[in-house]
């Protein structure tokens, strides 16, 4: 059997903290799985816990990571509904990094035949994310005009498609204009290089005064503000990340600007509800199996090599998804 490994890290810190150690195999406790993982999702989360930006949870060290797909190798006592040798995907907060893994019966989600693993591991977080935030956080409609950051990101690139399916014209921002044609590509209606564009002025006169119904930002800092000015008269502001830093300049009396409202969502409140999980899972599925949505791997990279990925990661010069190979 080869090495059954984790990329943990002993503390917070840079891409160099995380560091491959041998483990035991794990051992599933009463309504737990162990999972031997085929494929693991990159997202920017996982550099918000390595970073301590996010707390570590209690334990020794910390592996990361909050998606992937495999195999069931064991289930212990009281599992239901699944059984060793069946493919599972799922999306819980961090224990990716690694070969194998313990998860909570309740957050495996099984896999149809026609959904590659890879696949799985890259929209298990970053779908059911574009799921969550444009029907329910803000339910854009049809006709109306939305504004996404980060638009050539994994994100990104399936909400801008999944806006366009719902009727819903989509304005993104990308850093630069190779991101942008990706952008373009995946579903926006226009989109803003906001390195060479104030964005804010741009989305004003893309909508000749009026401003969106909704921005989806992920980026934080950078954009808090700006992002306001972009909205329409009760327009909301739907905060889900931070990758520049949190938004700490921001005040509730900004909302009064135009009577905005604000929501900060996070995916594992919506996910810890298992009916909402495999509703939103399969939906997803359907719509990757008709080609309404396409995942974009911008590529893949050995587990072992994670740390390099996360350099990849926050230097901007990943898009669409990484997926690591263990």
């Amino acid at each position: 059997m080869s090495e059954i490994y984790a990329m943990r890290a002993e503390e917070p810190g840079g891409p160099e903290v995380l560091r491959r150690v041998a483990i035991d195999r794990p051992v599933p406790g009463p309504g737990e799985l162990l999972i031997r993982h085929t494929a693991i999702g990159l997202n920017f989360i996982d550099v918000y816990f390595r970073t301590g930006t996010y707390p570590w949870p209690p334990g020794p060290g910390l592996v990361t990571g909050s998606e992937g797909a495999g195999v069931v190798e064991a289930i212990g006592p009281g599992v239901t509904g699944i059984e060793p040798g069946q493919r599972i995907a799922y999306t819980v907060p961090n224990g990716a990094y690694a070969t194998h893994r313990i998860l909570p019966a309740a957050m495996a989600v099984p896999l149809p035949d026609d959904i590659p693993d890879r696949i799985a591991a890259a929209v298990m977080l970053k779908g059911l994310t574009a799921h969550y935030l444009i029907h329910h956080s803000y339910p854009a409609q049809p006709g109306e005009t939305v504004l996404v950051h980060a638009a050539a990101g994994g994100v990104g690139l399936i909400a801008g498609q999944w806006l366009a399916l719902r009727g819903v014209r989509a304005i993104g921002t990308a850093g630069g204009p190779e991101k942008c044609a990706l952008a373009a590509a995946h579903g926006y209606a226009e989109t803003i290089d906001y390195k060479a564009t104030d964005f804010a002025a741009e989305v004003t006169r893309l909508t000749g005064g009026t401003g969106v119904a909704a921005v989806y930002d992920s980026i934080g800092a950078d954009t808090v503000l700006r992002s306001l000015d972009c909205l329409a008269t009760f327009g909301t502001l739907v905060m889900f990340g931070q990758s520049s830093g949190a938004p700490d300049q921001f005040r509730i009396s900004h909302l009064a600007r135009g009577s905005l409202r604000l929501t900060r969502p996070t995916l594992f409140h919506h996910a810890a509800r298992r009916d909402w999980l495999l509703e939103a899972s399969a939906e997803m599925f359907a719509l990757i199996r008709s080609g309404g949505l396409k995942i974009r791997i911008d590529r893949d990279l050995p587990l072992a090599e994670v740390a390099q990925a996360h350099r990849l990661l926050e230097s901007r010069q990943t898009t669409g998804s990484s997926v690591l190979i263990p």
